[in-house]
């Protein structure tokens, strides 16, 4: 078998940077949603994930501080 590789195994991404793996539970029309933006931007729906995220703490932090 010289030249054949090996194909990838699906689901398994490389980390980018310090990131980990995090599952959580989501409404299924959530999801939906959130894949359709990351669809519409070119990005990853990790990506979208993780600006909504810290957006939220970022508001969060800011209204602890008052």
């Amino acid at each position: 078998m010289v030249g054949k590789k090996k194909a990838p195994k699906r689901g398994k991404r490389t980390p980018i940077g310090d990131r980990v793996t995090f599952i959580a539970m989501m409404d299924k029309d959530v999801v939906a949603d959130i894949k359709q933006v990351a669809i519409d931007e070119h990005r990853a729906a990790w990506d979208v994930m993780e600006q909504a995220a810290r957006e939220f703490l970022g508001r969060r932090q800011r209204q602890k501080a008052r």
